[in-house]
C-alpha cells in the first residue's frame, strides 16, 4: 500500500523504511536547501545511520517522499526521553526544486499522524532565529505550531533558538492518500 501526493502533476509515494541509499539522498536534499551548515547535514545523515543500524531501538522514525526514482523530502522524529507523549521533530527538509508545492506540509501532516498513533500528545521542534530561517519559521506557523520559547544567542551571538510546540488533538485528514505500510 502506498500513499501518493500530486502537487503539480508529480506523484509522490511515502515510505517509512530507511534504506542505505537514503543517506546520500538526505545529504543531497539538506544541501540543496542552502540553509544548513555542513556539520548539521552530517548530523541529519547520522540519524538515518542510527536507524539503519539499530532499527526502532534508535528512537528515530522517518518518512520519505519519493517521485520518479528520486527522494525529494524527508521528516525525522522521535519520542523525547523521560517524557510521556512528547515528541521532537528533528528534521524536515524538501529538495529546493520541490519546495512550494505542498510536499513539506504533507510530510508534516503524515508525521503528526504517526506520532499521534504512537501515543504522542505534544510535538516540539526547534529552529534558528537567523533571518535566512524566516521561511522555515513561517512554514511551522502555517502548520499551526506556536512559539513556546526563544533562547537568545543560543547557537551563536545573534542566533536564537526558537522552540515551537503543537498539541495534538484531532488532526486533519491529509488530502492526498494514505501512507505506505511497512516497518523496519
Amino acid at each position: 500500500m502506498s500513499r501518493t501526493l500530486e502537487p503539480n502533476s508529480s506523484t509522490f509515494a511515502f515510505r517509512d523504511i530507511v534504506q542505505p541509499q537514503d543517506l546520500a539522498s538526505i545529504r543531497d536534499i539538506a544541501q540543496s536547501t542552502e540553509v544548513f551548515h555542513p556539520w548539521e547535514v552530517d548530523i541529519a545523515v547520522e540519524l538515518a545511520e542510527e536507524r539503519l543500524a539499530k532499527g526502532e531501538a534508535s528512537g528515530y522514525s522517518f518518512l520519505f517522499a519519493d517521485c520518479n526514482g528520486s527522494t525529494d523530502g524527508w521528516v525525522c522524529w522521535g519520542e523525547i526521553p523521560c517524557t510521556r507523549g512528547s515528541y521532537d521533530v528533528y528534521w524536515i527538509a524538501v529538495r529546493k526544486s520541490s519546495q512550494g508545492k505542498g510536499l513539506g506540509r504533507q510530510l508534516m501532516l503524515l508525521a503528526e499522524q504517526h506520532i499521534q498513533q504512537q501515543g504522542g500528545r505534544h510535538i516540539y521542534l526547534e529552529t534558528s532565529g537567523r533571518p535566512d530561517y524566516l521561511p522555515t519559521r513561517r512554514f511551522y506557523e502555517r502548520c499551526h505550531y506556536r512559539i513556546a520559547a526563544e533562547l537568545p544567542d543560543f547557537y551563536a551571538t545573534g542566533d536564537a533558538k526558537v522552540i515551537y510546540v503543537k498539541v495534538l488533538d484531532q488532526l486533519p485528514e491529509p488530502s492526498y492518500g494514505s501512507v505506505a505500510a511497512g516497518h523496519s
